[in-house]
């Protein structure tokens, strides 16, 4: 083939793509643990680049979805196209029962590739990352995760229970990593006076009320408290920070693959990234503006993760940081 015919061939398929998107149809079900008014949004956007398709939502938090999932896999009857829920872990245990389509052929728009799992069974849509909320009388603002090891940090910061707390349990895991960190930064931390407990509301009621100064929690909330007037400030630590990229998925049982694959396609989009913005997230793309408060996506750096690592070591992980916590 010729560099000529090859360059007809590309754009004769460019110029298709978007009636075949438009002729996507037929009915559509995603389990979402979204918040509503956000899971209503996306709907809503998906539904008018695709008219003809009806999609069907069910909301609840990943613990209520995944018992319910687990249900309909025994009853041989799973109903979901497609799956958005909070974190990666959960997407690696169905990775690894074979519960999810490999999806190559879904677009990614111009999320950074390694953002996603290496052969495309879930795909980040944003970063909830976990940094450090600072009240306003804290003795001092940290710039790094080390610096809350410093005597005059000691038993001021909080952070949710990983038990409770998915992001919690994903930073922890994260730290443990990480080469810069690992377990003696963890147990340092802890013996330094950390308080683990309850979810990341609890601690943000702790750290804005002056019980805590500083506290380790996701990043949405204390950047929208401040804006409503609260006394604290977000720091997203220059050596990294830990993220949830609430991933989405086409199971491998889905009915209408074209349809599944045009709504992940469509998360992935600047306007699927756009819409995340305007809910008041983090873009997994780098290139979309953020929401107010937040910084440039590509000056916040995300520390390394392996899901699949995670997965096999996450009771063991686990249960090791309880024990250093109770101490």
């Amino acid at each position: 083939m010729t560099r000529r015919s090859a360059l007809v061939l590309t754009l004769a398929a460019l110029a298709a793509a978007p009636a075949a998107a438009q002729g996507v149809s037929g009915p559509l079900v995603l389990y979402t643990s979204q918040l509503e008014a956000d899971a209503a949004q996306t709907v809503e956007a998906f539904r008018q680049r695709h008219p003809g398709v009806t999609v069907e939502w069910i909301r609840a938090g990943t613990n209520a979805l995944m018992p319910r999932l687990t249900a309909e896999f025994a009853a041989g009857n799973p109903r979901p196209d497609v799956l958005l829920i909070a974190d990666a872990l959960t997407m690696e245990g169905l990775r690894a029962e074979r519960r999810l389509r490999p999806s190559p052929d879904v677009a990614l728009g111009a999320i950074p590739p390694e953002r996603h799992e290496p052969a495309r069974h879930y795909f980040a849509t944003k970063l909830i990352t976990t940094g450090i909320v600072v009240n306003a009388r804290a003795p001092f603002v940290p710039a790094r995760w080390a610096d809350l090891l410093r005597p005059e940090a000691r038993n001021l910061t909080a952070m949710p229970a990983p038990s409770v707390s998915g992001a919690a349990a994903i930073h922890v895991q994260t730290l443990a990593q990480s080469p810069a960190h690992g377990w003696d930064y963890l147990t340092r931390l802890t013996r330094n006076g950390l308080a683990v407990r309850g979810n990341n509301g609890a601690v943000m009621q702790s750290v804005a009320g002056g019980e805590k100064a500083f506290g380790i929690i996701v990043d949405f909330l204390p950047i929208r408290q401040a804006a409503a007037g609260a006394p604290v400030r977000f720091v997203f630590p220059e050596d990294g920070v830990s993220a949830v990229t609430e991933p989405a998925a086409i199971l491998a049982t889905a009915r209408n693959v074209p349809a599944a694959v045009a709504f992940v396609t469509f998360l992935l989009s600047r306007e699927g990234q756009e819409l995340a913005s305007r809910q008041g997230f983090l873009p997994a793309d780098p290139s979309v503006a953020p929401p107010a408060g937040f910084p440039d996506p590509r000056s916040v750096r995300v520390l390394g993760f392996d899901a699949a690592r995670a997965a096999a070591e996450r009771a063991q992980e686990l249960r090791r940081f309880q024990a250093l916590a109770e101490e």
